[in-house]
């Protein structure tokens, strides 16, 4: 059911971000008297699963979720159609419009992707309204359980003063602006530490095959207690360890800390049950641990027992346009920086380019409108970007070309864009099989 829901988002995501793209490009081309042959979601290879003609335009669904297209009369593109050039130019033809029109068509798929992006945020902010924990109010510092950041230097406890220099306001940003990050600057008990991040960083994350850099110190909550578990008749759910061993237990990393003095042993503690406090003994393997999966608490409920206080604000229609702007913008600025460093070799990070899988991978396995549309102004932004590249059989490759001729007043031959579509085509499909092929590669070996 969970790989079922989580298939649902991917589809439904992917189909809005490719419908919407393509859109961008028919509705100028039909504005502009170009004819558009076909409309396609997923391509259809050999065959299509639905298809219908209506006026001089085939819309269709292919059986291959890999994108869509728009193929365009006279124009060369992916589907290497040259027949279609061999004859005189018609006036319905993309090669017959004047480049200014031209250059409109093959943008307009990247600016509704980019408008998308920035109308979800503004929806977002103005349907959920924001929630964080201000970076400042982290009174107890973070949890670190990385082992390639805590080789770094940074220690539980620590709390993030600045990253490159400049304040994080909310602490959710921490982690984002920690892994482009070349200097930050940590408080440990009123010192100032600095730590310089390593040009290999991204690299070195990865290696360690672990999500999130640093954590919120989160108290020691009990979730799944398997049947199997010494500890079944013990614990339950929603359980909250207060003291373990004699000593007060806030946080979980306290408790994880005394549970490695008492591997394959019993060691007393108290328990939070109901408002309740309940003396057990609890049972740890070899390795340390409880034979149980711990519980996330909700931010609300974070702030019930006092640890942290939520910063919450709602916003009107009109309040929420310049804030949902100005997320957009700072997402596709980080997704930039992002681009920047997979295109640098020495950091690594091209080691990390996922595919088709990876996508996948970030929808939750519950359905959260929240989260769907979140990834989804993501993926928009990521496509647009993407998209805007200048490699031939990509958007931005034939932008490249009409802004070559507008500047130089000289068309590219029909034969160079053929050479080059071919070109582009096969640097792409290098590309496609970079990425998918890392996400097997990590399915293999284990993320």
């Amino acid at each position: 059911m969970e790989f079922a829901i989580k298939l649902s988002q991917f589809l439904l995501s992917l189909s809005i971000l490719i419908v919407l793209h393509e859109l961008g490009h028919f509705i100028p081309s039909k504005l502009f008297k170009t004819r558009v042959e076909k409309f396609y979601l997923f391509f259809d290879v050999k065959f299509s699963l639905l298809k219908k003609k209506i006026g001089e335009t085939e819309y269709g669904i292919g059986w291959l979720p890999l994108g869509g297209y728009v193929k365009i009369a006279g124009m060369i593109d992916e589907s290497m159609d040259t027949d279609q050039m061999q004859g005189e130019p018609q006036p319905w033809e993309f090669r017959s419009k004047p480049a200014w029109q031209r250059l409109i068509i093959m943008l307009g798929g990247v600016t509704v992707n980019f408008i998308l992006a920035f109308i979800i945020y503004i929806g977002m902010t103005f349907f959920y309204g924001e929630q964080y924990i201000a970076n400042e109010n982290v009174k107890d510092g973070i949890w670190v359980n990385n082992p390639t950041v805590e080789k770094l230097g940074f220690k539980t406890g620590d709390k993030i003063a600045s990253i490159d220099g400049n304040k994080v306001a909310k602490f959710e940003d921490v982690n984002k602006e920690l892994f482009l990050a070349k200097e930050v600057v940590l408080n440990r008990a009123g010192e100032e530490i600095k730590i310089k991040l390593p040009e290999n960083f991204i690299d070195q994350l990865m290696k360690s095959q672990r999500g999130m850099l640093v954590n919120l110190r989160m108290p020691y909550v009990v979730g799944i207690v398997p049947n199997e578990s010494p500890n079944k008749e013990v614990l339950n759910p929603k359980d909250i360890i207060i003291s373990c061993n004699g000593q007060k237990i806030t946080y979980a990393d306290e408790a994880i800390a005394i549970f490695q003095n008492f591997k394959g042993k019993t060691v007393p503690a108290i328990i939070k049950r109901d408002g309740q406090e309940v003396a057990v003994t609890l049972n740890v393997n070899k390795d340390g641990k409880l034979y149980l999966q711990q519980a996330i608490l909700p931010y609300d409920n974070l702030e019930k027992l006092g640890l942290y206080k939520i910063n919450k604000q709602e916003f009107g229609f009109f309040e929420s346009i310049p804030v949902g702007l100005t997320r957009g913008v700072d997402e596709l600025a980080s997704y930039g920086k992002q681009l920047k460093a997979i295109f640098t070799p020495s950091t690594g990070a091209y080691k990390g380019v996922g595919g088709f899988g990876a996508i996948f991978s970030i929808f939750p396995s519950t359905w959260s409108w929240f989260a769907f549309w979140n990834i989804t102004a993501l993926l928009s932004i990521m496509l647009g970007v993407m998209n805007l590249l200048p490699i031939p059989a990509l958007d931005g490759g034939h932008v490249m070309f009409l802004l070559y001729e507008m500047i130089s007043g000289k068309k590219p031959s029909d034969k160079f864009l053929e050479r080059a579509q071919m070109v582009g085509f096969i640097l792409l499909i290098t590309l496609v099989l970079f990425a998918n092929g890392n996400d097997i590669y990590k399915a293999i070996v284990g993320n």
